[in-house]
C-alpha cells in the first residue's frame, strides 16, 4: 500500500515541517525551546499586559464574542429583509457588505457602476438608501460594523443621520466603521484620492468620533485584505499594526491625546487554514501592540493597549470545487479566532466561491459558530492553548518576524514611503506566487482541487436581480426631482472650501448627506480638491 504522501507526489519535507507561512517547525518540543521565553514578559495572564492570553480575565466565560456575519446584496430593501432574518435567528451583531459602485464612490446611475450594483454587496448612493436599510432596526441596541473605506466618512455620515432620525443620541452608538485606507493601497486597491488626503479624512474621522461619537470604533485597521491578496500571516501581522503605527501618529499631531483616542482603535484579521500559526499570529498581535502603545507612545490608560480584533474565515481559502468542504474549513479556521481570542467573527458561507451566500448557507455558517459558543467546551477557560510549548515558541518566532517588517519600514520613513515605493505590494506578491507555486507542485495539498478530487456536488445558489440597478437609478431620479438642489450645491460648495483650507470635514459632509447629497457627488467634490490616484506599477 502506497503512502499518502508518495501517491500524491508530496515531499515530505515540504509542508509537514514548516507553518504554512514558512516558519520551521521542530520535530518537537519542550522546555529546552523556551530558552528566549520569560514568563512575565511574554505571557503574563488573560487580562494583564501584555494581553498575550487575552485582553479580558474572564474571556468568553464573561461575554461570548460578537456573531456577526458579514451581509449585503442587491437593493436596501432586499437587505434590510436578510439583516432582520439573521437577527431572528440569534446573530449578535450587522456587518454591512457594500457593492463595488459604493465602496467607489460611485452612485448607482453612474456609467462606470453598469452591471455592478448590488452584486458584491448592497447599493448606497444616498441617505434615502441608508434609511431604508436600518429601517425596524434600532441602532442604539444593534452594533453596527461598515466595512468602506475611501467614502468612509460618507457612509458613516449617512448612519449617523439615520441615528438622529431615529431619536438615538450618538453617544449610544456602538459599532465599526473599516475606514482603512493603506490597505487599500498596499492590497485591496479600493481608493480614490492620492494617499495623504486620504489619511486626512481617515483623522478626520477619528477625531470626530473621540469627541462625539465615543462608543463607536471609527477605525479597523485590516490584515483581512492583506491576507486575502497572498500575503502569509506574518506579512499581514506586520503591515497591518504598522499601518495602525502611521494612524495613531497622524492623530497624534492632530492635537489629540493618544489615550483619548487610542482604546476606539480596533483591528481585523483574517483566518487562515494554518491553524497554530494562525494563534499564534493573534496572540503575538496583542503583545506587540501592547509593547507599540506603551513604549512608543506613551499609552498609560490600559484599554490603549488592548489590540481588540474582528475575525473573518479565510474567503480565500474557499474552493468551488467541492463546495462542502468549505464547511469544515470554515470550522477550523473560526476554532482558531476563537482560541486566539477574537471579539467578533464572521463565518464565510460554503458557496461564496461561487456567489453572495444564499439564505441555507448563510444560516449553515452562523451556525458554526453557535455550535463552537455553546456546544463545544472551549469557551471554559481563557487561552486553553497558553503554556503548549509549540504555541508558544511559535508565538516567538511570529513576533520576531513582524518586528523585522516593523522595522523596515520604520527604516524607510514610514509606510507611506514604503506604499510608494512598492515594498509590501512587492512582499505580498512575492508570497503569493510561492504559495501558488506549492499547490501547482503538490507540495501544499487542497483537498478537492489538487488531491481527492473524485465527485462533485450541486448546491443552490443566491441570483441577484438584475433588475436592482433600474431600481435604484429610478430612485435616485425621483430624489434628485424632489430635494432642493440650491441647498445640496451649497452644501457641497462649502465642504469643497473646508477641505481646501484643512479644517475638519466631517460636520460638513453631515451637512451634505442631510441635504441628500449623494455618495457620487459628495466623493466627486473631494475629486476636486484633492485629486485622483494612479497606482505606480510594482516590478
Amino acid at each position: 500500500m502506497e503512502l499518502m504522501s508518495e501517491s500524491l507526489g508530496v515531499g515530505p519535507d515540504v509542508q509537514s515541517f514548516c507553518t504554512a507561512g514558512g516558519i520551521p517547525i521542530a520535530p518537537v518540543y519542550g522546555p529546552e525551546d523556551w530558552k528566549d521565553f520569560d514568563v512575565a514578559r511574554d505571557l503574563g495572564r488573560p487580562g494583564e499586559f501584555p494581553y498575550t492570553r487575552g485582553i479580558h480575565e474572564s474571556m468568553y466565560r464573561g461575554k461570548l464574542w460578537t456573531m456577526r456575519q458579514f451581509s449585503g446584496f442587491a437593493t436596501p430593501e432586499e437587505t434590510n429583509a436578510r439583516y432582520l432574518y439573521l437577527l431572528e435567528q440569534g446573530q449578535s451583531g450587522l456587518s454591512v457588505a457594500f457593492d463595488l459602485p459604493t465602496l467607489m464612490g460611485q452612485d448607482a446611475d453612474d456609467s462606470a457602476s453598469l452591471g455592478e450594483v448590488g452584486k458584491c454587496g448592497v447599493s448606497i448612493s444616498s441617505l434615502e438608501d441608508m434609511e431604508t436599510l436600518f429601517r425596524g432596526i434600532p441602532l442604539d441596541t444593534v452594533t453596527v460594523s461598515m466595512t468602506i473605506n475611501s467614502p468612509a466618512p460618507v457612509i458613516w455620515a449617512m448612519y449617523l443621520a439615520v441615528a438622529e432620525q431615529q431619536g438615538v443620541g450618538w453617544s449610544s452608538l456602538s459599532g465599526t466603521l473599516q475606514n482603512d485606507i493603506l490597505k487599500e493601497y498596499i492590497a485591496q486597491k479600493e481608493f480614490l484620492y492620492p494617499p495623504r488626503p486620504s489619511m486626512r479624512l481617515v483623522t478626520d474621522v477619528i477625531e470626530y468620533a473621540a469627541r462625539y461619537v465615543p462608543r463607536f470604533n471609527p477605525i479597523s485597521i485590516s490584515g483581512y485584505h492583506i491576507r486575502e491578496a497572498g500575503s502569509t500571516a506574518v506579512q499581514e501581522l506586520a503591515f497591518t499594526l504598522r499601518d495602525g503605527i502611521e494612524y495613531v501618529g497622524w492623530v497624534l499631531d492632530r492635537g489629540l491625546r493618544v489615550d483619548d483616542f487610542a482604546p476606539r482603535l480596533s483591528f481585523f484579521f483574517n483566518a487562515h487554514n494554518d491553524f497554530f500559526e494562525e494563534i499564534a499570529k493573534y496572540r503575538a498581535a496583542r503583545k506587540l501592540w501592547a509593547y507599540i502603545m506603551r513604549d512608543r507612545f506613551g499609552a498609560r490608560d490600559e484599554r490603549a493597549m488592548k489590540l481588540r480584533f474582528h475575525a473573518q474565515t479565510a474567503g480565500c481559502s474557499l474552493t468551488w470545487q467541492q463546495p462542502y468542504n468549505n464547511v469544515v474549513r470554515t470550522t477550523i479556521q473560526a476554532l482558531a479566532a476563537v482560541l486566539g481570542g477574537a471579539q467578533s467573527l464572521h463565518t464565510n458561507s460554503l458557496d461564496e466561491a461561487y456567489a453572495l451566500p444564499s439564505e441555507q448557507a448563510v444560516t449553515t455558517a452562523l451556525r458554526t459558530q453557535q455550535v463552537l459558543a455553546y456546544e463545544s467546551g472551549i469557551t471554559s477557560a481563557p487561552d486553553p492553548l497558553g503554556g503548549s510549548y509549540y504555541l508558544e515558541a511559535l508565538t516567538l518566532e511570529v513576533e520576531k518576524a513582524a518586528r523585522r517588517y516593523i522595522e523596515q519600514i520604520d527604516a524607510m520613513g514610514g509606510m507611506i514611503p514604503a506604499i510608494e515605493h512598492g515594498f509590501p505590494q512587492r512582499e505580498i506578491a512575492d508570497a503569493s506566487y510561492r504559495y501558488q507555486c506549492s499547490i501547482e507542485k503538490k507540495e501544499r495539498i487542497i483537498v478537492g482541487v489538487n488531491a481527492f478530487t473524485g465527485g462533485g456536488e450541486e448546491i443552490e445558489l443566491l441570483q441577484v436581480d438584475e433588475s436592482a440597478q433600474s431600481r435604484q437609478s429610478e430612485k435616485l431620479a425621483r430624489l434628485r426631482a424632489r430635494r432642493d438642489a440650491g441647498a445640496v450645491q451649497s452644501a457641497l460648495d462649502r465642504l469643497k472650501r473646508t477641505a481646501d483650507d484643512g479644517g475638519n470635514t466631517m460636520p460638513f459632509i453631515l451637512d451634505a448627506v442631510r441635504a441628500y447629497a449623494t455618495v457620487g457627488e459628495i466623493c466627486s467634490a473631494f475629486r476636486d480638491v484633492f485629486g485622483s490616484y494612479r497606482e505606480r506599477s510594482v516590478l
